[in-house]
């Protein structure tokens, strides 16, 4: 069922208040284009690991290794289906540059190693001072 437009214009007015009080907020909550297909990935790898655990038992209901084995190999694809629908960074927040680090001038945010770099860099100069 459609809005009218009454509620559509109060929707719109809602959105733009959201935008001026709390930008970042209301950019995470609006889906990324990739956000969709990413979830679709996620279900399908889901399906093929039941798919492939139905597969596995039936394999081994029936004695037969090698239905066993293709189970195990379709539940491993499918588990890397999974991780890779939600390894990858949303588009949104792979555009938005991060603190860049100071030893490596990279656009993530300092890591324990630069951090531990950091220290030493300034125990060695307050040294030779």
């Amino acid at each position: 069922m459609p809005l009218s437009e009454h509620e559509q214009r109060l929707l719109e007015q809602m959105e733009k208040a959201l935008y001026a009080e709390d930008p970042k907020f209301a950019t995470s909550l609006r889906s990324a284009p990739g956000a969709r297909a990413a979830r679709g990935r996620a279900a399908l790898g889901v399906l093929a690991i039941f798919a492939g655990l139905g597969l596995l038992l039936a394999g081994v209901a029936t004695t037969i290794i090698a239905l066993g084995v293709l189970g195990f190999v379709v539940m491993l694809v499918g588990s890397v289906i999974v991780y890779s629908a939600f390894g990858a960074k949303p588009a949104a927040e792979a555009a938005t540059p991060e603190t860049p680090s100071s030893s490596q001038g990279s656009a993530k945010a300092p890591g324990f190693m630069d951090r531990m770099e950091d220290r030493w860099r300034r125990r060695s100069e307050d040294g030779q001072q």
